[in-house]
């Protein structure tokens, strides 16, 4: 840790050779990345520290360029050392939407960041080429982590053959559903904690760095059904079909796709991402010691139940949900 910290310090000086600089952590995420609040008398950045081995930095900065070029408020790289691992960001402060928002401005907030969407959806390359496909075998990796933490480890649960034949038909099925739909630039992570409010009442957007080419539903279920916060089904339910006619309007889906198709789409997509997240909040606290998000998971397990109740296809996916889980 001290040698890390001596490498830090070398970073900043080299610069701010000028003036002594204090820095303190402000925040870590569900990944390997730390943040560091940098200041000296006149100005303050966000440093991340992103150890090499574990993360991307350059990937990082490449998809945030990217996203600055299509228009999107992102943190300004002003220096960086992707072999240290090392990256100064522009400082967009500390206002996250999820703590602005309640029942009376909530829809008002969420319609602004659905607008920021079809700009992200024109991103589907950076500096460093295409971005990766979430292609079948992304979406069952994502999903293996149910399989992997969440029943085994979490709840202890050994599914029989039956089962995991039924799960696997089941993982297949959303699979499908996922694919079906138009392909575009997403974000991956995009809710109300990686949404920030600026001075001027605009949202920034972080944590971008796993953006991939996938279904055109899945940011918007992100946002709209987030894992840290419910909304009333008929204020998303308002707000998805709102989004939908803004993809038409930006061209971003064909005349020819409907809104029921839409409607299904982000259903499935948002199974697929809730039974993902059962798993990886399992995998924070087992593997990494991160509790918090023990709290998160029975809202998480709830969007699963309620979305797999609809649909007569996962009617055996349904039930066996309901009465293990």
């Amino acid at each position: 840790m001290a040698e890390r910290l001596s490498q830090i310090q070398n970073f900043l000086q080299q610069y701010q050779a000028d003036s002594p600089i204090q820095f303190h952590a402000i925040s870590g995420d569900a990944s390997f990345r730390r943040y560091f609040r940098v200041q000296n008398d006149t100005a303050r950045w966000v440093l991340m520290d992103a150890p090499p081995a574990l993360e991307d930095s350059q990937r990082f900065i490449a998809v945030a360029n990217a996203l600055a070029a299509a228009g999107l408020q992102v943190p300004a790289v002003l220096t960086s050392d992707p072999a240290a691992g090392l990256v100064l960001l522009q400082d967009l402060g500390d206002e996250l939407l999820q703590f602005s928002l309640n029942a009376q401005n909530a829809a008002d907030w969420y319609r602004q960041a659905l607008r920021l969407l079809p700009l992200m959806q024109t991103v589907t390359a950076t500096s460093q080429g295409p971005l990766p496909q979430f292609d079948r075998a992304f979406v069952l990796r994502e999903l293996q982590i149910f399989l992997d933490w969440f029943l085994p480890v979490h709840l202890q649960i050994s599914p029989d053959a039956t089962t995991s034949q039924m799960l696997n038909n089941t993982f297949s099925q959303i699979a499908d559903e996922v694919l079906a739909q138009p392909q575009a630039g997403m974000h991956r992570d995009f809710h109300s904690r990686n949404l920030m409010i600026q001075p001027d009442q605009s949202l920034a957007v972080i944590d971008f760095q796993d953006a991939v080419v996938g279904p055109v539903s899945y940011d918007a279920v992100s946002l709209l059904r987030d894992c840290y916060l419910r909304w009333p089904d008929a204020l998303v339910a308002s707000l998805r079909d709102e989004f939908y006619l803004l993809l038409q309007q930006q061209n971003r889906v064909s005349a020819d796709y409907s809104l029921a198709q839409f409607r299904r789409a982000f259903d499935w997509t948002g199974l697929q991402r809730h039974l993902k997240v059962c798993g990886i909040f399992a995998r924070l606290y087992h593997r990494d010691g991160k509790a918090g998000y023990l709290a998160d998971l029975p809202r998480v397990v709830s969007y699963v139940r309620d979305i797999a109740a609809i649909y007569p296809e996962l009617t055996e996916f349904s039930q066996w949900f309901d009465a293990v889980v």
